[in-house]
């Protein structure tokens, strides 16, 4: 618990010097490209392309029943798959953030769990252009904006919130061992197709025990609160109160977790330069 409030005192005192280095992150990142930062735009808006090319073209799902209305199946898919984008990128990247800073660490006087967070900001800013243009696109399609979208503040916090979790806890072990990194790779990308993101989990009605196991995956409960959100269709967070009980139960273990590892083993991050 010490070491929890610890992270936490961290993060709300050096909060101005978060926002300002992942701004830093995200010039780096472009700076060598002739399009700069529209790259952050350009790469998930060509995967989106791929997705409606596939699904909406070649092999045409049928629309997704949601609380009584259907759903197109091209639009379902969009109001999830940027929070699949932001969760995957920051995920990876904060997975790397320290061991691939090691050098930087051994100049600069600041809390190491700090890089983590500014890492995961630089592609939070990215999530919020990404969502813009999706609820722009929304409304010439016919989902204007309604009160649900409300529900975003919450779940983006709840968002930022599991990833940071997540990620003091593969930052230090990656650091540690860096295969630890490569298998959250191949374990993210095997998550794409088990979080309900291309397909709706409700297809698994009439086998409730792998539905429930699916469930246990905190990345669902974040999906489908975005779509209950985009599509007006409930407060999904009061509605599922024992999946959100669930949720953030998960969160405080895995950033206590996290808290615990980091600051077991971050004054001998600095040996395995």
């Amino acid at each position: 618990m010490k070491s929890a409030i610890k992270v936490v005192k961290e993060q709300i005192e050096h909060f101005y010097l978060i926002r300002r280095l992942s701004l830093y992150e995200i010039k780096t990142q472009n700076k060598n490209n002739y399009l700069g930062m529209f790259w952050e735009i350009l790469n998930p808006a060509i995967q989106v392309l791929i997705y409606w090319f596939v699904f909406g073209t070649l092999r045409k799902r049928a629309p997704v029943e949601m609380a009584g209305m259907e759903i197109p199946f091209f639009s379902w898919l969009l109001a999830a798959f940027f929070l699949w984008i932001f969760f995957y990128q920051s995920t990876i990247q904060g997975s790397k953030s320290i061991y691939s800073r090691l050098r930087m660490l051994s100049k600069m006087n600041f809390p190491m769990s700090v890089i983590p967070s500014y890492v995961i900001f630089s592609k939070f800013y990215i999530h919020l252009v990404l969502l813009g243009i999706t609820i722009i696109l929304f409304q010439f399609w016919g989902f204007h904006i309604n009160i649900y979208y409300l529900q975003f503040i919450y779940f983006i916090f709840a968002a930022l919130c599991l990833i940071f979790s997540i990620s003091l806890i593969t930052s230090t072990l990656s650091t540690i061992v860096r295969d630890v990194h490569m298998l959250l790779n191949s374990v993210l990308r095997m998550l794409l197709y088990l979080s309900g993101v291309l397909w709706p989990i409700t297809l698994l009605q009439d086998f409730p025990i792998i539905m429930q196991l699916l469930k246990l995956n905190p990345l669902i409960y974040l999906i489908e609160g975005y779509r209950a959100a985009f599509f007006g269709t409930e407060w999904y967070f009061i509605t599922h109160w024992q999946y959100t009980l669930y949720f953030w139960g998960l969160v405080a273990v895995l950033f206590l977790i996290g808290s615990y590892l980091h600051v077991r083993f971050r004054r001998h991050f600095i040996d395995y330069l």
